[in-house]
């Protein structure tokens, strides 16, 4: 049994949005992610896709369709952070999302693991930029 579980990972993580627009446009738009699939599935819904240009997980942008997940969207979390986005640049990252709008809820710091400021998308989620400390050392 342990053979079947040898070469995965988890693919996505789905985030909730209160539209496929709102989220391409701040993931692509702002972030600088890739769109990597939009495709019309039929009745309003989409299959849309996007990850940081590095790659990593993706997400898998879900348009909320009923009250309890429209009440969910940027509380998925129930308010902590709840992603964790790397950077090999923390300060050309921070520079170009502060130019685009991103809010960030603090200054950046320095932490024994790394540099990082935590962010928040247009939808309530609550994001850390880290830029982790070169080989575990600092």
């Amino acid at each position: 049994m342990a053979d079947t579980l040898q070469g995965q990972r988890i693919m996505a993580l789905s985030l909730l949005v209160p539209d496929y627009e709102s989220g391409i446009d701040f993931f692509v738009g702002k972030l600088g992610f890739v769109l990597l699939e939009d495709t019309d599935m039929g009745g309003g819904k989409r299959w849309v896709r996007v990850r940081p240009e590095g790659g990593g997980v993706e997400l898998l942008l879900a348009r909320a369709a009923t009250d309890e997940q429209l009440a969910a969207i940027g509380n998925q979390s129930c308010g902590r952070v709840f992603l964790f986005l790397e950077t090999d640049d923390f300060d050309r990252d921070h520079a170009a999302y502060l130019a685009a709008g991103v809010t960030f809820l603090e200054l950046p710091r320095n932490e024994p693991y790394g540099k990082v400021a935590v962010i928040q998308d247009p939808f309530g989620n609550k994001w850390d930029l880290i830029e982790p400390v070169a080989n575990g050392s600092s």
